[in-house]
């Protein structure tokens, strides 16, 4: 790659009050590789900082309470233990020179009763979604969730406001709220999950409240410079579907904008298998207009793809996820056009080999040469 006068993949970005060194960022990516009590991996410290030359990492999902888990060996960030787990992490980042958010989850309905004392998932309304989840057992279904009452909603809030005081704690640079992929915000948001007659059900603005009162609640800790949100609204995982949802995320969009944050995550394939259909709108561009601060894209980019979408003015960043698991120094290679690591599949997630296998084990580019 080579350097002109548009911004691109390697120029720096100011972030709010953060200055990225480059515009690649390091997407959320669950390992399963979670220790007792859902406490972040020791490796994970490794982990992270081997791949701190990205102009930010977003922390796999984490979750903000019990409640909210759904995967097996997933971590959470509801517990002290879990808070100095964290810290271990977010102090080997530093340390390397890098900055993280920590990505706040909680999966809804894409849970089983196994993770909950034997009691259903929770969700905007008692409609199944769709897929397996990993339990101890191995996958399963998922059950069909029962539907929160209204006075519990609040609850959930301060899960997440929680969630933000703990990232802080931890040492994170700020958060991610995850509001895409099938999971618990994403579910309130689209009609194709959320059929409630109260105040967070019917109309858009209604089904977009809890997401709000959400970012408004973690704004209020962490400062909106210091708070994203990831969406996608064309992702169909677990089921997911909505009538409108040009309307729906462009209303979103522009209220996050509202409330300052400091960016919009969108999760939308543009190369590969995965990539939409010609006959589905995209939604990069219609949250580019609804959304003034920087906007982060993902889903299938690699270099010139990266560097296009920047130059062009379509994006801010752009997140990689496969590409940086394989390769902890992905600034780098795409600096000097270098062979990128092949990923690994079978060891995207903790097997009988150990956790090290397929996390920390991936060469840098020296040692390939070496």
């Amino acid at each position: 790659m080579t350097e002109s006068q548009y911004p691109s993949l390697l120029s720096p970005h100011k972030l709010g009050s953060l200055d990225l060194k480059n515009r690649l960022v390091m997407a959320p990516m669950t390992r399963s590789r979670a220790v007792e009590g859902n406490v972040a991996n020791p490796l994970a410290a490794t982990y992270y900082a081997q791949r701190a030359t990205a102009g930010l990492i977003i922390s796999e999902a984490t979750q903000v309470s019990p409640q909210g888990v759904g995967y097996i060996r997933t971590p959470g960030i509801h517990s002290p233990e879990q808070v100095e787990g964290w810290r271990k992490v977010t102090e080997a980042v530093h340390a390397a020179g890098g900055l993280i958010f920590a990505q706040l989850w909680h999966v809804g309905r894409v849970s089983h009763p196994e993770f909950h004392g034997g009691e259903l998932p929770v969700a905007p309304s008692a409609l199944k979604g769709e897929g397996e989840v990993y339990v101890s057992t191995g996958r399963v279904p998922l059950d069909t969730p029962r539907a929160l009452e209204t006075d519990e909603i609040p609850g959930i809030v301060e899960q997440f406001r929680q969630g933000a005081i703990n990232a802080k704690a931890a040492g994170f640079d700020g958060v991610e709220i995850h509001g895409s992929s099938g999971y618990l915000l994403d579910q309130f948001l689209r009609d194709g999950s959320n059929i409630r007659t109260d105040r967070y059900g019917g109309s858009i603005e209604n089904r977009a409240r809890f997401p709000l009162e959400v970012a408004a609640a973690v704004v209020e800790v962490l400062g909106a410079e210091r708070v994203g949100y990831r969406v996608g609204p064309n992702l169909t995982i677990h089921g997911m579907k909505d009538s409108d949802p040009k309307a729906t995320f462009s209303y979103l969009a522009t209220e996050l904008d509202r409330l300052g944050l400091v960016y919009l995550h969108v999760a939308e394939p543009v190369a590969g298998p995965a990539a939409l259909p010609p006959e589905i709108e995209r939604s990069v561009p219609y949250l580019r207009k609804a959304f003034s601060r920087s906007l982060i894209v993902n889903g299938g980019y690699d270099a010139a793809l990266g560097d296009k979408a920047i130059a062009s003015g379509e994006t801010d960043l752009v997140a990689y996820g496969v590409p940086f698991l394989a390769n902890p120094d992905l600034p780098k290679r795409f600096r000097q056009d270098a062979a990128l690591n092949p990923p690994d599949f079978a060891s995207f997630y903790a097997t009988e080999n150990g956790d090290a296998a397929g996390y920390i084990d991936y060469p840098t580019l020296e040692e390939v040469e070496a």
